[in-house]
């Protein structure tokens, strides 16, 4: 067989190519995001929380620095961004594929003669499988890629809801050293008043007694601060250390939090995509298994060379050869092929119901954070009114008892009324911050 020939071959094969068994990815009806979300905005929102990087929504600059070194240093992020580089080697492999073979030898023969041999083998495409191929390594990219940004947005969220809860605790140990000085101050007038003959050891030793316990908590307090900067220096992927930060009062939020339009969990959610891009290259994989029950067919040949002896091809029975042995695999692979084509359906429409399913979950995580910070909010506002309310009784019910006309109980109760509500105050402050960061989790985060 002449070089002529074998390029008419070659010619004739592609323009066959382009009827292969080949069909594109679309996606799966998803219209019931339209009711995803319980509340929806009467307007859309397009400037929604899940549109703001980072940066726009944690503005506090010391919390950002962490969060930068966090992104350089943690071992997840970094180990699904190495996960990235390996699906791009894997798809540049199958971008490599529809490109010809070619390999060469060269011997010595006779003193003073040299072969030199090219051999060259090519794959045509005719029914899409090297296509099929890269296009579901293509998606594999895509799978990654999402998994890096889901680790990063988690990364991000969990380092400023350890940060924020460094400020809560550092603000509850401060109101708890403030009420240790109160005690000290109560100690002191129980015990003139004692001396005095208007109350009694009893008072004494209870204003003692809530005193030490109070202590136990600055104790208990300091335990969870130092605790707390172990494991946000591990999330750093730093040696344990003082971590320095703002203060909880210092942080400003928008007042008003917009989670956008459901279609945008589609865009922005990367376990959204990264399901998604399962789901297309699961397709992708039941075209190949498709694919597989017709021939595929591969083209050699050689080129040699010898000093004094000019081109020539061999081995031109080797090209025949393939060519019948391409042809009758299918024929007697029936049964495995069928095999792999029905296990290829099955993971793909698993893995339609997955993607459903994760979109499903998106809904209910933003649905969730959102009724978080809302009631957070709510139950803020109540606190600090307990607060100023409970800092009234405590003075009069001082007051009162210095004239006579309430009893010692009467202000260790009120004083430890006020110490819980003070806490609680934080506590319930933390869980609003916790929840814009559930909120900016739920929607996907920026990057």
């Amino acid at each position: 067989m002449t070089m002529k020939k074998i390029i008419l071959i070659a010619f004739a094969v592609l323009s066959l190519s382009g009827c292969g068994l080949y069909t594109k990815y679309e996606r799966p009806d998803v219209s019931f995001t339209d009711s995803l979300y319980r509340r929806v905005s009467e307007t859309e929102d397009t400037t929604s929380i899940a549109s703001m990087k980072w940066e726009e929504l944690f503005t506090d600059p010391i919390l950002q620095k962490w969060i930068r070194l966090g992104l350089d240093n943690n071992t997840d992020l970094n180990v699904a961004r190495f996960k990235v580089e390996e699906a791009q080697a894997a798809l540049l492999t199958a971008r490599w594929a529809f490109l010809p073979g070619v390999s060469a030898s060269v011997q010595g023969g006779t003193p003073g003669t040299v072969t030199a041999e090219f051999d060259v083998s090519w794959e045509a495409d005719i029914f899409g499988k090297l296509r099929n191929a890269k296009k579901g390594a293509a998606a594999a990219l895509e799978q990654s890629e999402a998994y890096r940004q889901a680790v990063q947005t988690r990364l991000i969220a969990t380092i400023a809801g350890s940060y924020y809860s460094l400020l809560m605790l550092d603000e509850q140990l401060n109101i708890s050293l403030r009420t240790l000085d109160n005690w000290e101050e109560n100690i002191r007038t129980m015990e003139a008043l004692k001396r005095a003959g208007k109350t009694n050891e009893a008072a004494v030793l209870q204003a003692k007694s809530n005193k030490l316990t109070v202590e136990g908590s600055v104790l208990n307090l300091k335990k969870q601060i130092m605790e707390m900067e172990n494991s946000f220096s591990s999330l750093l992927g730093i040696v344990p250390m003082n971590i320095q930060r703002g203060r909880i009062e210092e942080q400003n939020f928008p007042a008003e939090l917009s989670e956008g339009v459901p279609v945008q969990l589609l865009s922005r959610r990367p376990d959204v995509r990264q399901a998604e891009e399962v789901l297309a290259q699961k397709f992708y994989m039941t075209n190949a298994a498709r694919s597989a029950f017709y021939p595929s067919l591969n083209l050699s040949g050689s080129l040699g060379w010898t000093n004094g002896a000019g081109a020539m091809v061999i081995n031109p029975a080797g090209i025949i050869a393939g060519v019948i042995g391409s042809l009758m695999q299918p024929i007697f692979a029936k049964g495995a092929n069928k095999a792999r084509l029905q296990a290829a359906k099955a993971q793909q429409e698993a893995a339609a119901y997955q993607f459903r399913q994760t979109i499903l979950n998106a809904g209910v995580e933003v649905n969730n954070a959102l009724m978080s910070w809302e009631t957070a909010r709510e139950r803020l506002n109540i606190d600090r009114k307990q607060v100023v309310n409970l800092r009234a009784a405590v003075w009069n019910i001082k007051l009162l008892m210095k004239h006579g006309a309430a009893s010692y109980l009467e202000v260790l109760t009120a004083q430890q009324n006020l110490l819980q509500a003070e806490l609680t105050e934080i506590s319930d402050r933390y869980q609003e911050i916790q929840g814009v960061i559930n909120l900016y989790h739920a929607l996907g985060g920026g990057c």
